[in-house]
């Protein structure tokens, strides 16, 4: 019973973290990474495609998402946080998580 409860409580916890992580990708990411993660604008990456961005570690993305991004050539930048001072690294695990599920190559639509 109580492996039971515990497995109810890290669902639950799953569940929570991909719903967050979803409400902070359509607010922080969402306008230059588009609403299927394949780039809105010139330079944004497409976290669809095979060997993207989503084929590094998550010790790496993390890394550039607190501390923003500027690729050579791109004239926009990404600013650390995605442009949310207030996301914590929790945060932007949550997204991290649900841009894997959502959008790396082999994805559930």
């Amino acid at each position: 019973m109580l492996a039971a409860a515990c497995a109810a409580l890290l669902g639950a916890a799953d569940a929570w973290a991909d719903t967050r992580g979803e409400q902070i990708y359509q607010r922080a990411c969402l306008a230059c990474h588009g609403p299927d993660g394949g780039g809105l604008m010139p330079g944004v990456p497409d976290f669809t495609e095979a060997g993207g961005p989503l084929s590094k570690s998550d010790a790496a993305l993390l890394q550039s998402t607190l501390e923003g991004v500027q690729r050579p050539g791109v004239p926009a930048a990404m600013p650390p946080k995605g442009g949310d001072p207030t996301l914590t690294e929790a945060d932007l695990r949550a997204v991290l998580e649900y841009i894997r599920r959502s959008f790396a190559p082999g994805a559930a639509p």
